[in-house]
């Protein structure tokens, strides 16, 4: 019997248009029936972040980071043209139009096909983000975890 496949991925962005790219990816991986483990690291871990303010105790630098990092999927900027937003509203426009799962859509059926997410902790620790700041169902791990599941990998990606 052949091991089942896996493929992980290092998800350091926060741009929209990357994130989106992220869980394309993990999901198509998932329906193929690869095992796959997403690391969010820095920026990327605002994709996680509850689009709700969550009262936790900050340091004033923490409070400082917190407020200029987009919170959660639906704030997202683009890489590219972003144009103060706007040119997030016109993508998610289209992507409507097109019939185009948004990025909390994505979010939920990777979830739906068990795709293991992993918060960074140094990260959330050096950015000030909190266990319960982040979206339910997440594994809260170091480097380390990721790296074991990266060299049983037969894809590793790095968005």
């Amino acid at each position: 019997m052949e091991a089942q496949k896996q493929t992980t991925m290092v998800v350091f962005s926060g741009d929209l248009d990357k994130a989106m790219a992220s869980f394309i990816i993990a999901t198509g991986a998932a329906a193929m029936g690869n095992r796959v483990t997403m690391f969010f690291t820095f920026w990327g871990l605002n994709i996680l972040r509850k689009e709700q303010h969550v009262p936790v105790q900050k340091g004033f630098l923490e409070k400082m980071f917190e407020r200029m990092m987009p919170r959660g999927p639906g704030k997202l900027g683009i890489s590219k043209l972003n144009m103060g937003g706007m040119g997030r509203t016109m993508m998610k426009h289209i992507m409507k139009k097109k019939n185009v799962a948004s990025l909390p859509e994505l979010i939920q059926l990777a979830k739906e096909l068990d795709v293991e997410m992993i918060a960074c902790t140094m990260s959330m620790d050096v950015l000030g983000i909190k266990e319960e700041e982040l979206a339910d169902g997440l594994k809260f791990a170091g480097v380390a975890t990721y790296l074991a599941e990266a060299e049983q990998s037969r894809v590793n990606l790095f968005i």
